[in-house]
């Protein structure tokens, strides 16, 4: 099936359902990267591969933040 082992499987789909969960923000980073089996910034560079933003602030928010 997809020509990988079911131990490839597994972990793919660990990762996948971490992504989403993350995304989702029923997860946090490092809990998500816990899950997935892989360390947090791993985890982190893969949201940025997979499209998936790390930072929910918007860049109004970030400019209100900095400025005071």
């Amino acid at each position: 099936m997809l020509n990988r082992t079911p131990e490839e499987l597994s972990r793919d789909l660990r990762l996948y359902a971490a992504l989403m969960l993350f995304w989702l923000g029923k997860l946090s980073s490092g809990a998500a990267a816990e899950m997935a089996g892989v360390p947090r910034v791993m985890f982190l560079d893969l949201c940025d591969e997979y499209g998936i933003p790390v930072s929910q602030i918007t860049p109004a928010e970030l400019r209100a933040e900095v400025t005071g």
